[in-house]
């Protein structure tokens, strides 16, 4: 069984990227083209059925949502609703986070029920057993953690987050240069202090090329995770962060020899000035590999409304380069997502995403506004609901004022400026 990548690079076109490729309104050949230099993926394990999507170069800035149970509050029917309400608004991928419940079956479920890609965190599962069995984080076996990537890789997970870049020359780099919130991916916070108490090296780094083996043979994405990532604006575009960042530019290099399709996650706090800078030193170190960001958040001091912090952030990395965004909720920092965050989170992120793609001039982002905008002019009430990124909401809305099934808005009335304008 051949990877996409390898199928690429023979010059061979799958039916996944004909599918992607009509999705997209792009030539399969350049598609073809395109996966073979590792600038798109397809991220879509063998075993895992459901349509085809691409990431990268040219195509439509995708958008995850992150879902899950954790250890206060175990409620897998929610955990489903919330799968359901995240592709309903238009998440692209769903990422399964679960740290309460029996994680195995939970990841089971996820995958037969989602009809889109799911990524996964293996270290998560490994290390919730040892907090399970009350046992030290920095005592697991790295034996336990392969064997965990590969039953998620025979699952059907289609792309993997692995911090293999947290190396002891990268954690040098960080302990050099004083940071104010530390190491905030707890995978990547995990391994520091595996390394730390075992005096050894990151065992996802030191055996990559195990990983490799695991996710050729199941057609894996590993995303490499950025475990060192800035977790406030004040310790952005440190030394911990590049360092870890030229290791993972070395591990996106031998992904694609061995044939494994490979993006590389970006940073998750950053100020606005930075993001640009940011996004073309990434695409430059890792050789124009897709890029998948947490945001960026451009501010730390909006508890509750980081889903229009991550969308601004996400909208400026998007447009320099970021091909996938994470959707970040109302939640983030305080709680686990409701069912009304995930939904807002996820509208919030495709605004960023359309935004950014009509910069970018992706294939149906301009004509989608024109056909808004259109309708508009002709008070056309029935495109306008149907072009809007919430439907739901602004046919409610419109339905809910004054004007009711008026032509114009309750909010000019009979002064309507289009309705003035368009008088003879």
């Amino acid at each position: 069984m051949k990877t996409q990548l390898q199928h690429a690079l023979n010059g061979q076109i799958t039916q996944e990227m004909k599918d992607v490729a009509e999705k997209e309104n792009v030539n399969a050949e350049w598609l073809r083209n395109e996966i073979a230099e590792g600038r798109i993926v397809i991220p879509k394990n063998v075993n895992h059925k459901f349509p085809a999507r691409g990431i990268g170069n040219g195509l439509r800035t995708k958008i995850n949502a992150n879902i899950g149970t954790s250890e206060k509050r175990c409620n897998f029917a929610e955990e489903i609703e919330k799968l359901e309400i995240a592709v309903k608004h238009g998440a692209d991928s769903i990422m399964d986070l679960s740290t309460g419940g029996d994680l195995r079956v939970i990841l089971k479920e996820m995958l037969k029920k989602s009809p889109v890609m799911v990524g996964t965190v293996p270290i998560y599962s490994v290390a919730t057993r040892l907090i399970r069995e009350e046992k030290d984080l920095a005592l697991f076996d790295p034996e336990d953690l392969f064997e965990e990537i590969e039953f998620q890789a025979e699952a059907g997970v289609d792309f993997m987050t692995l911090h293999c870049g947290v190396t002891k020359t990268a954690v040098s780099f960080l302990e050099n240069d004083e940071r104010l919130c530390g190491i905030v991916s707890r995978g990547g916070s995990i391994l520091k202090r595996w390394m730390k108490v075992n005096n050894a090296e990151n065992p996802l780094y030191e055996q990559y090329d195990r990983i490799l083996d695991i996710c050729l043979k199941h057609d894996v994405t590993i995303s490499l995770g950025d475990g060192i990532r800035p977790g406030c604006g004040e310790d952005a575009s440190d030394r911990g962060q590049f360092a870890e960042l030229l290791v993972l530019g070395e591990l996106v290099d031998k992904a694609r020899k061995k044939g494994v399709q490979v993006l590389v996650e970006g940073p998750g706090h950053m100020p606005m000035d930075q993001i640009e800078m940011n996004m073309k030193i990434m695409k430059k170190v890792c050789h124009d590999a897709p890029f998948y960001v947490l945001g960026p958040l451009t501010t730390d001091s909006a508890p509750g409304y980081d889903h229009i912090v991550g969308a601004i952030g996400g909208t400026l990395a998007a447009i320099h380069g970021a091909d996938f965004l994470c959707y970040v909720t109302p939640a983030e920092h305080l709680c686990l997502p409701d069912l009304d965050d995930v939904k807002q989170g996820v509208i919030a992120s495709r605004i960023a995403a359309q935004s950014a793609d009509i910069v970018k001039n992706i294939n149906g982002a301009r004509e989608h506004d024109y056909m808004i905008s259109k309708a508009r002019r002709d008070l056309d009430w029935k495109k306008i609901f149907e072009y809007s990124i919430d439907p739901e909401l602004a046919k409610r809305r419109k339905q809910d004022s004054e004007s009711g099934d008026d032509e114009y808005c309750s909010m000019c009335g009979n002064l309507c400026a289009v309705k003035t304008d368009k008088a003879e």
